[in-house]
């Protein structure tokens, strides 16, 4: 399937799974000894644990050395400062993703004006050019995903009905992306039904967010949130009493994987594949070391999941057999 979202510039995006250094590169890598940092906006979900997977894997395969792995904590100050403090430092690159748009922007063009290799994962804060304050970005096709779950949800929305969308209030491009692709799909394929928003400061608000939304709403027939760790958050409310509603959400963790499997209130997930994503940063990073100039959008497909296609999903997700949840049919 080719990605049909476009980069944060209006880039035609190149297949994660065929950026792949050649011999002669690989050599000239392993040779440099490059050593890389990275910076997150968290490290403590599943998603980001494929992505470091990833790009820890193939740093390592090519020689490279991981100095250090900052959690950010989805605090932009904390990304400037420790940006602003990476760009004095002795590595090579640094492969991060930036938490919103304006409120980074400094940090990051520091690290290039420092001379050192700049990659991005995800989006690229407005004001850094391609080719020129960083070298590319690495991400899913939020769009794609965003139409994946607006055709999940579809069939959970009555004729006439209400869908609800749960989205994160910072300024931030991938989970713009998938509102705007959800909203695309609906007007396209059901005109019929009526999009509302709820907004969230901070994940850990998202159950009070839902509960808000339903307030406002008290005809919702399915809610999409744009990510699985505020989606567990809702579906803890809804544990606490909150109204049921089918959910759809973005990425294949463990934990929301388990709540697909259990055949509760979620009833399918688009999942991105962040192993492949990190790999592909890492090996863009590599490319910049040597000189070379990588693609400057590379994404990967997502995948549609459901309860019955879940062990397949996952196994090509996460690089690795399904765990015990979902061994038990």
């Amino acid at each position: 399937m080719q990605a049909v979202g476009l980069g944060p510039r209006g880039e035609k995006a190149f297949p994660a799974d065929k950026l792949v250094l050649t011999a002669a590169e690989a050599a000239q890598a392993r040779a440099g000894r490059f050593a890389v940092a990275i910076v997150l906006h968290t490290t403590t979900s599943d998603w980001s644990r494929q992505e470091l997977a990833g790009i820890v894997a193939t740093l390592g395969h090519h020689g490279a050395t991981v100095t250090e792995i900052i959690d950010c904590g989805f605090d932009k100050a904390k990304q400037n400062h420790e940006l602003l403090r990476l760009a004095t430092a002795p590595i090579h690159a640094v492969i991060s993703l930036p938490i919103g748009s304006a409120g980074v922007l400094e940090g990051h063009r520091a690290i290039t004006r420092a001379g050192k290799t700049l990659v991005l994962l995800d989006n690229a804060p407005s004001g850094l050019r391609p080719g020129v304050d960083y070298l590319a970005v690495s991400s899913a096709d939020n769009f794609g995903l965003g139409a994946i779950a607006a055709e999940l949800a579809s069939p959970y929305v009555t004729n006439e009905g209400v869908a609800g969308i749960l989205n994160y209030e910072a300024e931030f491009f991938v989970t713009n992306e998938r509102e705007i692709a959800f909203r695309k799909w609906m007007s396209a394929e059901r005109p019929d039904v009526t999009l509302v928003r709820g907004r969230f400061a901070k994940v850990e608000d998202a159950g009070e967010a839902y509960r808000r939304l339903l307030a406002d709403n008290d005809d919702l027939d399915c809610l999409f949130v744009a990510w699985d760790v505020p989606a567990l958050k809702v579906l803890c409310a809804i544990r606490e009493g909150a109204q049921t509603l089918p959910i759809v959400t973005v990425d294949l963790g463990n934990e929301i994987a388990a709540e697909l499997r259990s055949g509760g209130p979620l009833k399918g997930i688009a999942a991105q594949r962040p192993y492949d994503q990190g790999a592909a940063a890492a090996g863009a990073a590599l490319l910049g070391l040597i000189g070379r100039q990588p693609p400057a959008w590379i994404s990967s497909t997502g995948l549609k999941v459901t309860r019955e296609s879940l062990r397949e999903s996952y196994e090509a997700v996460w690089h690795a057999p399904a765990p015990p949840f979902e061994l038990r049919l």
